[in-house]
């Protein structure tokens, strides 16, 4: 039971890894956007508000710091408590706006996307929406690989070596051959013989079998031929 609480690190790292690039472009963003004219209100870079905090980079926090459990957790309930985190994370990216202005009103708000139609949609995907779905998925997507367990990790258990294999290395001497029983019982001997190791083959046996099998046919024939002979005599022995 403990092996399958055990998991190779690199069953979440890819997902892990983009976990960590959405959360800090996330938490980030915001800051560095009105460089390339990519921001919102206020549009200015490094401009703190509380909004900020709450709407991206405590989301962009939880998102990375789930992406580095994830990714470097080797237990499988702790590396599944950093992807639900990320999961919750991309969450809030999506959907807190909504539920920030519908709580707190104005007094939590990200502020306005600037520029034209298509920039502010763009920028609505980026910062917000489109941003928590993939971070979203990408969670999705390790708590599934996560919660897999292979035929490795249920069959051998934590700390257990895999079996060593041997091998019969070159010019070693082969194993000695049974001494050979006395004679008795042909079928009895037969089957004992198959039991143990026969360095011959199995077409030595097949050998074996068939000259078995021939001589039975013949008493089979030999008993066969004699029968009409037993036959007659049944009639003159009623007769006497």
């Amino acid at each position: 039971m403990s092996g399958m609480l055990r998991i190779p690190r690199s069953r979440g790292a890819l997902s892990g890894v983009l976990l960590v690039l959405l959360g800090a472009w996330g938490g980030v963003i915001a800051f560095v956007g009105p460089y390339f004219h990519y921001a919102y209100t206020p549009n200015s870079a490094w401009s703190y508000t509380s909004g900020r905090l709450w709407l991206e980079i405590l989301p962009g926090a939880g998102a990375v710091v789930g992406g580095v459990i994830a990714l470097a957790s080797a237990s499988r309930p702790v590396a599944m408590f950093g992807a639900w985190l990320a999961a919750i994370s991309g969450a809030w990216f999506a959907l807190g706006t909504v539920i920030g202005h519908a709580w707190a009103g104005s007094a939590l708000s990200a502020g306005t996307p600037v520029g034209g139609t298509l920039t502010r949609a763009v920028e609505q995907i980026g910062f917000f929406t489109g941003l928590g779905v993939a971070i979203v998925f990408l969670a999705a997507l390790a708590l599934g690989r996560l919660s897999v367990v292979g035929i490795r990790e249920g069959a051998i258990p934590a700390g257990t070596q895999p079996p060593r294999r041997f091998t019969l290395r070159r010019g070693a001497a082969p194993e000695p051959e049974a001494a050979a029983e006395p004679a008795g019982n042909g079928s009895a001997t037969r089957y004992q013989d198959r039991d143990r190791r026969d360095p011959a083959g199995p077409i030595d046996r097949l050998t074996a079998d068939l000259a078995a099998l021939s001589r039975s046919v013949t008493s089979v024939r030999c008993v066969w031929r004699a029968l009409p002979a037993d036959l007659a005599q049944v009639p003159a022995a009623r007769r006497s």
